[in-house]
């Protein structure tokens, strides 16, 4: 229980308190961390065996970051566990993406103080495997628009502009028209029901 309070006591709590014994929660983030790292990194070379050490590392990156921790601490409802200074609370800490993220690496930190290594991984995978196969395509090599890029800039030293040049439809069901240009000339387009297809 103590692992656990300390790893939802934030600094500003900690600071207000005047009670110089208690710690916040950012030893146990860093620890977290790691963990998370080592974890996610296992995930992904038992998922994509044939992925090479820079995709591997790109990869994960898409995984641990703030973005990620933050739906992962959404689902667990972190944000009401949280123990926040006056000032925090004021300026809305609970929903606050860096605090919530920080959060969960420092539970995970808790976590692998009290249950071990191979239990904290359990729980990761468990919150973590849906971040992990939504990387399917990526790993593939069927991430469009980042080999796109590569492409252009070795061959151009270019990036390519994509450029909104329509929506349409009810707000429901929107279908927008995308084009690329290169050198300001349109070389391709497409449309779909979101920009990101």
């Amino acid at each position: 229980p103590g692992l656990l309070e300390e790893a939802f006591r934030h600094s500003s709590y900690v600071n207000e308190s005047g009670d110089s014994h208690l710690r916040d929660n950012e030893r146990l983030e860093f620890l977290g961390d790691a963990v998370l790292d080592l974890a996610i990194s296992h995930m992904l070379m038992d998922r994509f065996e044939e992925a090479r050490e820079g995709t591997l590392s790109k990869l994960r990156a898409r995984v641990v970051n703030d973005r990620s921790l933050l739906r992962v601490a959404d689902r667990l409802d972190i944000g009401p566990c949280l123990l926040l200074g006056r000032g925090e609370e004021r300026t809305r800490g609970r929903r606050k993406p860096s605090i919530l993220s920080n959060a969960v690496e420092a539970l995970i930190g808790a976590l692998y103080l009290d249950a071990g290594f191979a239990r904290t991984v359990d729980l990761i995978q468990d919150h973590f495997a849906p971040l992990v196969r939504e990387l399917d395509g990526e790993a593939a090599g069927n991430d469009y628009k980042s080999l796109l890029q590569e492409y252009t800039q070795q061959h151009y030293r270019i990036l390519p502009e994509y450029t909104l040049v329509e929506e349409s439809g009810p707000p429901h069901d929107r279908t927008f028209r995308v084009v690329l240009r290169l050198r300001r000339r349109v070389v391709a387009e497409g449309e779909g029901k979101s920009k990101k297809e």
